[in-house]
């Protein structure tokens, strides 16, 4: 199967990728996994990007494309693949389409993970993380440690990354809603587009999300 998954920060998109992959036993293709991986490597792709993002700049869509074309073009991904972060753009969304059909392929479905705003900034600004271990993650209110701002583990210090604050979210989120929301209806209009409610515990959203698969 060849897989678009959507839905805005916060939504799970990355924890509902890893399990749906495995499930479907097909690789998981993530923007930040191609970035990180071409940049390691020196590739030309991840030079480009590097230079960009070094900048301060965004990445233009065509090094993004080309990363994830060499991804898809991959042995592994012959059999289908599970798309998070890609595309991130109507014009990534068409040149994936033209990419597809050049190989005479098609997607198959676009997973839209469907959470309400407030949701979702009640889950990102509610992280804590520790101090002396960014592994070790609390919420205040789904996980909240035994000692306020104090770390179950190590005894470390909790505290809010900046990125994480209400403001820097909801900034997160408008970006999602101008950029990133137009593909749904892209999608829509070809009849791929599935809808999946993220709230409630993951394995019940991974169990939503292969049912509709199923259908």
């Amino acid at each position: 199967m060849r897989i678009v998954l959507v839905g805005p920060p916060g939504a799970g998109k990355g924890t509902q990728a890893a399990f749906l992959a495995k499930n479907l036993s097909i690789p998981h293709i993530s923007t930040g996994d191609l970035f990180r991986a071409n940049i390691s490597q020196g590739t030309e792709l991840g030079k480009q990007a590097k230079a960009f993002m070094d900048a301060g700049d965004l990445v233009p869509d065509e090094v993004t494309i080309g990363m994830a074309k060499d991804r898809m073009e991959q042995p592994d991904a012959a059999g289908g693949f599970l798309l998070d972060g890609f595309p991130r753009n109507v014009s990534q969304a068409e040149a994936l389409d033209a990419m597809l059909q050049a190989e005479g392929m098609k997607l198959d479905a676009v997973l839209d993970l469907e959470v309400e705003e407030d949701e979702v900034v009640k889950r990102i600004a509610g992280r804590r993380i520790c101090r002396n271990d960014s592994s070790h993650v609390f919420h205040v209110t789904y996980a909240p440690p035994k000692t306020e701002g104090v770390c179950d583990t190590c005894g470390g210090e909790l505290y809010q990354r900046g990125d994480d604050s209400e403001a820097t979210v909801r900034n997160r989120l408008e970006v999602y809603h101008t950029q990133t929301e137009p593909i749904i209806d892209y999608y829509k209009a070809q009849g791929l587009l599935v809808t999946i409610p993220a709230l409630g515990e993951v394995s019940d959203v991974t169990k939503r999300a292969m049912d509709a698969l199923k259908k």
